[in-house]
């Protein structure tokens, strides 16, 4: 503040208080910047403790993890396309959430990197025995649909060939009919 020397009153003026104002805001920014360094520092620690599961990972399952961080703000671990870690408000836990159609649920909070990187080595193990009982059902319900498909053919085929019997059977009967009408006919316009 300003004060006028003569009479002691206080001017204000604008420009100082937007200069300070500015000075507030960079030092508020600075400190942002900081917490996202953290953040995504904190992350990297996470990632890092990760890196062994991530080569363990079946060749055919790679595709379906992401285990790493992506851009994006907050900074978050990706563990597939509904899961991720991200640091809680105190910039000191990782949340494990996952996005589900009913909203975001909490998997798991840690404040160490150690015991979240074992709760989404947890979560990952689930997920791949989840795919593979899905699969296999999925080969026993294609294992069923093959067997009826072939049950069907084998139906068909033999009505096929039952069918085939009987036209046959009535082209014999034809022929015997018609020989006999064609005898009698002969033998009355001969006698």
């Amino acid at each position: 503040m300003n004060t006028v020397p003569a009479t002691g009153a206080t001017v204000r003026k604008l420009q100082e208080r937007i200069r300070e104002a500015r000075i507030r805001e960079s030092d508020r920014m600075d400190g942002i910047v900081d917490l996202r360094e953290t953040e995504r520092a904190r992350l990297e620690l996470l990632a890092e403790e990760m890196a062994g599961v991530a080569e363990e990972l079946p060749e055919r399952d790679r595709d379906r993890f992401l285990l790493s961080i992506l851009p994006g703000d907050p900074p978050r671990y990706w563990v597939d396309a509904t899961s991720f870690v991200m640091m809680g408000r105190d910039k000191r836990t990782f949340r494990f959430l996952q996005d589900t159609l009913n909203g975001r649920i909490v998997l798991a909070e840690a404040n160490d990197a150690g015991k979240m990187a074992d709760r989404v080595t947890t979560h990952l193990a689930e997920r791949i025995v989840e795919r593979e009982r899905a699969l296999a059902a999925d080969d026993v319900e294609t294992a069923r649909h093959r067997r009826l498909a072939d049950a069907r053919q084998i139906q068909n085929h033999a009505r096929s060939r039952l069918s085939g019997f009987w036209v046959f059977l009535a082209f014999i009967i034809g022929i015997v009919v018609g020989a006999s009408a064609l005898l009698v006919y002969a033998w009355v316009t001969v006698a």
